[in-house]
């Protein structure tokens, strides 16, 4: 995108003449640390995938050592159409409201265990990713906090959250002792597809 030299010099704080003298001397420092500074910009703002605003990339160029102001930071970032995105302060994975059954809370918030295999536990969380929101589940052993089974999806589906990471939770070992796992109950601990993969696999 191309600017008019009056409107970039009164965005970047030069004068025109300092510009022009540049053309023919390629002197000035002041136009040439601005467009390290737009270099620097578009990097940190594609790398925070839109999210960071002036003051974030200000702390970032600081830390670079870039001695910098927010309020030129800003007038940059205005020039090259640079909007931060606003982040939703937390996206929902939980869905309580559903038709199926709830199972009792067997851990009563006791995470003392004594052995492997005795109490898992699970959740869903999401990451913003510069394709969009993936969902990544995970089943941890309360035990030793070992990684049981996981998977990363593009929805919330059971099969492609809860019932992948179950899968790979248990292709490797045999449930010889009762388990306790614990959730949220939500739509898809809950669901049919997810109890009965449960119940067939410790029959």
């Amino acid at each position: 995108m191309r600017f008019p030299v009056e409107k970039m010099c009164a965005i970047l704080g030069i004068s025109k003449s300092s510009y022009y003298h540049w053309l023919n001397t390629g002197s000035c420092s002041r136009w040439l640390e601005n467009q390290r500074l737009v270099d620097k910009i578009r990097t940190i703002f594609k790398d925070s995938f839109g999210s960071y605003g002036s003051p974030r990339i200000k702390e970032e160029l600081n830390v670079l050592g870039y001695k910098v102001s927010r309020p030129r930071v800003a007038r940059i970032m205005k020039a090259l159409s640079m909007y931060a995105r606003r982040k939703r302060s937390f996206k929902i994975t939980t869905d309580s409201n559903h038709k199926y059954p709830i199972a009792p809370n067997l851990l009563q918030q006791n995470f003392d265990v004594e052995r492997i295999h005795q109490v898992w536990v699970s959740d869903i969380t999401y990451i913003q990713t510069e394709q969009g929101w993936s969902y990544l589940t995970v089943i941890i052993d309360l035990f030793n906090r070992k990684v049981m089974g996981w998977s990363i999806s593009d929805n919330l589906t059971t099969q492609d959250t809860v019932n992948k990471a179950w899968n790979m939770a248990i292709r490797k070992i045999a449930l010889t002792k009762p388990l306790i796992f614990h959730s949220d109950r939500g739509v898809q601990y809950a669901s049919s597809s997810f109890t009965n993969l449960i119940k067939n696999t410790m029959d």
